[in-house]
């Protein structure tokens, strides 16, 4: 019915695989803005400019991944786009929320090096390009004590980004709760806010390649 009315569905459903099934029984275009705790790709496009726009390349970097891995569906996508650029990932997480086994046998198959830590620690943070915070999602927990055990689990805070490297930057795919603490955000190695501002170039050329528009230059 929805693809009667409109040239475009930009689709966020909270079942994994709901935008592919969408595709499949309609001649529309659909836009994926998330499918549970499957894939974000929209996120991935703007995160892909933003990691170019601040270390002017994608290639030969060290990503670090901190927080919820299991369910965050932006380093998910972002991991396997980054296959084609020779990435070092680094995953930081509680055994609760490490990164899902498929992802980690997937880093295997595309020969990606990774390591997995429990402990966000100096030397992870030093040796970093990119470091990518998740928010843990109170959303996707049964269990609401166990959320309560690790959502405040990882932190960063100014002090810990003393000794790193001076192209480091810290992405974030909002909103945060408490894993990166305000006084990160006048450090010029903050980037979350302009990464959410790339978002709205990232989508607007998706919705003009999924409309056939050319944009002139």
């Amino acid at each position: 019915m929805v693809s009667n009315y409109v040239d475009l569905i930009i689709m966020r459903h909270h079942l994994e695989g709901a935008a592919r099934y969408a595709s499949e029984v309609t001649d529309i275009p659909i836009i994926n803005a998330g499918d549970g705790a499957n894939q974000h790709p929209s996120q991935t496009m703007l995160d892909l400019y933003s990691i170019q726009k601040t270390q002017g390349k994608l290639t030969d970097l060290n990503i670090t991944m901190v927080g919820d891995l299991k369910y965050g569906r932006t380093v998910h996508s972002l991991l396997m786009a980054m296959k084609y650029f020779n990435p070092t990932f680094r995953f930081v997480a509680c055994e609760e929320l490490r990164m899902p086994r498929e992802y980690i046998e997937f880093c295997k198959k595309q020969g990606i090096p990774y390591e997995e830590h429990s402990d966000f620690s100096r030397e992870v943070i030093d040796s970093s390009d990119i470091i990518y915070m998740t928010r843990v999602q109170r959303e996707r927990f049964s269990d609401i004590m166990e959320y309560e055990r690790v959502k405040d689990l990882y932190t960063l805070r100014n002090s810990m980004l003393d000794t790193s490297r001076n192209n480091l930057r810290i992405l974030h795919p909002l909103p945060r709760v408490n894993e990166i603490a305000t006084d990160v955000d006048d450090n010029p190695k903050a980037y979350y806010f302009e990464q959410a501002r790339n978002g709205l170039f990232a989508r607007q050329a998706l919705i003009c390649n999924a409309l056939g528009l050319e944009v002139g230059k």
